[in-house]
């Protein structure tokens, strides 16, 4: 499937496990590839993100916390506040008695040298930018199907584009109002 992804939509692969390296993980999850998404430079993307104000440095820093929580988002720990519970406090208490990471999801450890898998939700992903480009009868994959694949399925890094008024079906109308998509 890589021999159909753009010069683009392969650099942010690569531009993905370095994501993964520099949050400590063992794997390259949908985050990761959200990240990298945004630092790779792609004239598409760049368009049909623009106004929406994104940055990787500052989801990085989102998922981030998200992973040092064990998985849950900002969204839901502060809801979680709401009913009285620091999520915050809760972790440094861990933190303190186990260490620091402890609260890390499991799997989520970086591996020493070798190399960076991608998760199960990462690979559905993936997968799913090939439907993307199919669905649209592109002959590449870019990185805007990988904006798409993002959307199309469950997972933080899509909770993380729809929080900012960033959609499925947003994505799409922009797709199709563009006659210079990739073919």
């Amino acid at each position: 499937m890589f021999e159909r992804f753009s010069g683009s939509a392969r650099q942010v692969i690569v531009a993905a496990q370095r994501a993964a390296i520099d949050a400590g993980a063992s794997e390259i999850d949908s985050p990761d590839l959200l990240v990298a998404l945004l630092t790779v430079q792609d004239e598409m993307t760049d368009r049909l993100l623009a106004g929406h104000e994104l940055t990787a440095g500052e989801l990085a820093e989102e998922f981030g916390r998200a992973r040092r929580r064990g998985g849950l988002t900002d969204e839901e720990a502060a809801a979680l506040s709401t009913l009285g519970v620091d999520v915050d406090s809760i972790i440094r208490n861990v933190e303190e008695s186990l260490g620091e990471q402890a609260m890390v999801m499991p799997g989520r450890r970086r591996r020493l040298g070798g190399h960076i898998p991608f998760t199960v939700d990462a690979r559905k992903t993936l997968e799913q930018c090939l439907r993307e480009a199919i669905r649209r009868k592109h002959k590449q994959i870019g990185a805007e199907h990988l904006l798409l694949a993002l959307l199309a399925r469950k997972s933080i890094a899509a909770d993380a584009l729809v929080s900012r008024g960033i959609t499925y079906d947003g994505v799409t109308s922009l797709i199709g109002s563009n006659r210079d998509v990739r073919r």
